[in-house]
Order: C-alpha cells, then structure tokens, then sequence
C-alpha cells in the first residue's frame, strides 16, 4: 500500500510540472498572439531564416508541440509549403532543448521552489485586475510556480520512492553494466513515458531527477533522450490525423528527422557520449564518461556531491542539444529529399471531393491566433466553392433541353446541401475557438467570419431557387429565347465579376484595408442591368416576343441573380468592416 501511494504521489509530481509547464507554454502564446501569426506567415524560402524561426518561437512559447502544432496548422491551411515546415519544425527540436536547460540551471541548481508560493501570490492579484495582459501574466507566473513545485515534488518522490531496498535491487539489476540492449531498452521506455505524459520536457524532467540522485547511469538517460526524440513526434501526428494530405507529410516529416536522428546515434553511441562529455569537461566540470567518475573514492566523497550532480544534468542536457543541433545540421541539406519521402509514403488521394472542407479538420488545435489562419482560408475555399456552384446555374439557365437539364438541377440541389453543411461546420468550429481566451482583434475576425459564412450559404439558397424556378418553366413547356439568353448571360457575368472582386478582397490579409470600390461598381453594374432588363421586359411583352408566363420566369431569375449580387456585396463588406475596427 505504501509503494502504490509513493508511486501515485511521483505520478501525481510530474503531473504538476507538465500542467505547470502546459499552462506556462499556452499562456506565452497568447502573449505573443498575432506576432507569432505573422512570423510564420512571412516565412521565407531561407533554409536558414526557417530553422531559426521554428527555434526562437519554441523557445519564446517553451513547447515544441505548440509550435509543430503551428507548423501543422499552417500547412493545412496553405500558408507554409511541406519543405517550409520541414524546415521550421527542424528549429523547433533544437528549441524544445532550452526547457532541459531550464530544469538543469534552476531545477537542481537553486531552490526555486521557496519562491513558487509568493509568485503565486502575485499571480493572484494579477489575475484579479480585468485587463486581459494581466490575466495572461497571471496565468505565466501560475505556471511557472507549479511547473517548479512540481519539479520540487518530483524529486521529493523519488527519493522516498528509490531509497527502498526492493525498487534499488531492481533499479541495480537493470541499470548495472549498460550494455547495447540496455540502452535500446530505455529508449523505449523514454518513447513510451513520452507519449504518456504527451510531453518531452516531463519525461526529460524525470529522467535528470533520476540522473542526479544516482538511480541511472549517464548512457541510459542518454538512451531515454533519444526515445523522447522519437515519443515527442507523437503529438505533430496526432495533431496531423484530422488534417489534410500535407498536414500528414509535414508530421510525418518530423517523425522521420528524429528517427533518422536516433539511428545514427545508436551507430556512434560511444564515440557520441564521448563528444558531449568532452564539451562538459571543456568547462572544467568532471566527465560522467571519464576516469573521475569511474573512481568509487572520488564519486563516495560528499564534497564533490554538486560538482557530480551538474555533470551529469549538463551532460544531459548539451546531449539533448547536441543531437537536435547536429541531426539539423546534415538533415538541413535533404529537405527536398524527406518531402519526397513522406509524399511517396502518403500519396495524395484519388478522387477526393471537392466540397470537403480543406482546411479545419477536426478540433481546435494550438491558440485562437492558429485556428482563426485556418478558418479564413476555409472562408476563402468556400467562396470559391459558392463560385464553383454558381457556374452550374449558368449551365442551368442555358440548358433548354429538359432531360439534359435534370443532372444540372440535381448539383444546384447538391451545392444548395453543401453551403449549408460547410456553413455549419465553419460555425461550429468558430463557436470553439470564441469559447477560449481571444484578442479582441480575434473577436472581430470571428464576427466578420460568421456573417460571410452566412452571405455564402444564401448563395447556395439562391442557386438552388433559381434551378427551381426553371423546372416550373419547364414543366409549363416554356423556353427562353435567344434574346432573353443573350440578356441573362450578360447579367451573370457581372455576377462572375462580382465573384471575383469578393474572392479577391477575402483573400487578403484581415488587417489590411480593403478597397470596395471595385465592389461596389460591380454590383452598382448588376443593379443597373436589373433595372434594364425590367424596362426591356415590360417592352417586349407588350410586343408579343414571348409568352406573358416566360417573362414571369425571366424576371424571377433577373431578381435572383441581382440578390447573389447583394450577397457578395455583403462578404465584401464584412471583410473589410475588419481592418476598420482594429
């Protein structure tokens, strides 16, 4: 009972800390907000520039799933190519290694513990203030407090947990003697512990605290960080299994860096290990692969008892560094090599439908700032969709043979259907995002969205009332004359110019002022052809040109097609409403 309680409380330890840490890494990102937006999306095709872009942003936010998580969310959404991402998530392992730095520096070093509950007790009467910049820093410094008392806790644990006679013979048993299979034994237990935990800096946290109270031998945590490399892809690919083709290819990217990482290093262990104790020893600290640390007397006497313990933390962590460092610098050369690679192992899918939504698949993942890069190029996808269904009224109205005409009428009532289940999905996945903490720019974002989401769906009602309105004319045996073609033709291009303006003006950035001039003269232009075609049409009927009921369709569709110009005007309008309220 007394083992199962000590295990619970080493279980609940690094909980603590990975919540600490969770909480200190969401709440950086949202302090960063926009910025980290704007980063990615002006990335260049710089190797260089990309590797340290994914670097700096893992080292600003502390997570390098938050920032693969990004880099995943942006190639799902268009905004960074494969071999851009590769390259950004390459800067993001050599990020990530900051976090082992931090918990070898102050974990072990300083007793940073003691100062956890009076930051707590700023954060408290930060989090009281209503400005949103407190509430972030209140949530920080919350962080920080509980990432470290569970850092304290942890180690606390494991010592009652490891001075056991039982756990040390066992631990002695396994740990003695590290041969080969022994270290491809803990570097699956670091893979395991780090896909359970869904997070490297906890297992690596574990992994030091076990280093420095003696329980593992240095080259066996060296072996767990190496299967931490490989668990820690764990969360791009699961982030990635919702998305599209190239959010897949861009995790999987990230699996085959580290795993090709690891392969090599097996191959030179020795030689490896070897060269990061040469750089700790370089500092004049003892070496955990040297003479020193092989002499009982010199690893017996209490005064060299911190000089050991920072060995080994700093060895563990200028390993972790070492190998993300290295394993960039030759696979930085072979970019375009993985993005073939991970395009043969997942092949783009045949025959996939063009109404899917493209670019939100599944849950909200990483900041509202990510999310909302994603939903506008979905807004975007679903005006070019409505775009797509509107050339079908076209051959719709055009077609005066009704058999040919009923397959046309059938995609009208098709699109009709997928305006209103993309709508749907897009607000469901708005409704998400607005639930967290969000910017006020984002908050306007989201309004602007929900109403354009809603002007497109009615462009699908209207299609589909027009393809209506002609199985009447059909079914009364009427048809439409050359004249009144000619008319209708000339009206929906105004409508396709219309179109064009809106997909224009949605596809630039939403803190750009938009320019609606071209946007109102072409729907002033449809608005005016309406009017024409009713003079025109009282003229001709008087005339006896066409039958009275033939005019009453005419005129049915001319109106249906001035209100898809009145909804275009609308996502214009919405869009540019944006920028003017920043």
């Amino acid at each position: 009972m007394e083992l199962t309680l000590q295990i619970i409380q080493l279980v609940g330890s690094l909980g603590l800390f990975l919540f600490g840490m969770t909480l200190m890494s969401e709440s950086l990102q949202k302090m960063a907000g926009s910025k980290l937006r704007n980063v990615m999306a002006q990335m260049t095709s710089n190797p260089l520039k990309r590797v340290l872009t994914g670097t700096t942003i893992t080292a600003l936010v502390q997570s390098s799933a938050a920032t693969t998580i990004m880099v995943v969310s942006f190639v799902n959404a268009g905004l960074l190519s494969l071999g851009s991402g590769i390259g950004v998530i390459m800067g993001a392992n050599i990020g990530t290694t900051i976090s082992a730095w931090i918990v070898a520096v102050f974990g072990f070093s300083f007793n940073i513990a003691s100062i956890s509950i009076p930051l707590m007790a700023i954060a408290f009467i930060l989090n009281m203030i209503k400005s949103k910049t407190c509430k972030t820093v209140s949530s920080f410094l919350f962080g920080f407090s509980l990432m470290f008392l569970g850092l304290g806790s942890l180690k606390e644990a494991a010592g009652i947990l490891f001075a056991g006679d039982g756990i040390q013979n066992f631990l002695a048993s396994l740990t003695s003697n590290p041969n080969f299979l022994k270290v491809l034994l803990f570097l699956v237990i670091g893979t395991f512990l780090t896909i359970l935990f869904q997070s490297s800096a906890a297992t690596m946290a574990l992994t030091m605290t076990l280093v420095a109270m003696g329980v593992l031998p240095y080259q066996l945590a060296a072996a767990m960080v190496l299967g931490e490399n490989i668990g820690t892809t764990i969360t791009a690919n699961i982030a990635a299994s919702v998305g599209n083709v190239s959010s897949r290819r861009a995790a999987l990217a990230h699996t085959v860096f580290n795993v090709f990482g690891v392969i090599w290093v097996l191959c030179l262990f020795k030689p490896f290990l070897n060269l990061v104790c040469g750089i700790v020893g370089s500092f004049g600290l003892p070496s955990p692969m040297g003479e020193e640390f092989a002499d009982p007397d010199f690893l017996a006497n209490p005064e060299n008892a911190t000089l050991i313990n920072t060995a080994l933390l700093y060895s563990v962590a200028t390993l972790h560094t070492i190998f993300n460092l290295t394993n960039t610098l030759i696979l930085i050369w072979f970019v375009p090599q993985i993005e073939k690679l991970v395009s043969t192992i997942i092949p783009n899918p045949a025959g996939e439908e063009e109404f899917r939504l493209k670019f939100i698949s599944g849950g909200v993942q990483g900041t509202a700032e990510v999310a909302l890069v994603e939903a506008r190029q979905e807004v975007v996808h679903f005006g070019q969709i409505c775009r797509k269904g509107f050339g079908y009224v076209r051959d719709a109205i055009n077609m005066q043979e009704r058999d040919k005409f009923n397959p046309i009428q059938e995609k009208l009532i098709k699109y009709e259907d997928i305006t209103d289940k993309i709508e749907f999905e897009i607000a469901a996945y708005l409704n998400e995002v607005s639930k967290g903490e969000v910017s006020d720019d984002a908050e306007n974002r989201i309004k602007a969205m929900y109403k354009m989401i809603g002007e497109m769906e009615s462009l699908g009602d209207s299609g589909e009332a027009i393809g209506r309105m002609l199985v009447r004319k059909f079914t009364h045996e009427k048809v439409f004359t050359e004249s009144i073609l000619k008319n209708l033709n000339e009206m929906m291009d105004l409508v396709e110019k219309a179109y064009e303006v809106m997909l224009e003006n949605i596809s630039t950035p939403y803190s750009a002022y938009t320019d609606l001039s071209a946007a109102y003269a072409a729907e002033d232009a449809i608005n005016q052809m309406r009017d024409r075609l009713r003079e025109e049409n009282i003229v001709d009927l008087e005339a006896g040109k066409y039958h009275y009921l033939v005019g009453v369709y005419y005129m049915d569709v001319v109106s249906e097609l001035e209100h898809i110009g009145d909804f275009i005007i609308n996502i214009s309008q919405a869009k540019a409403k944006v920028a003017t309220m920043q």
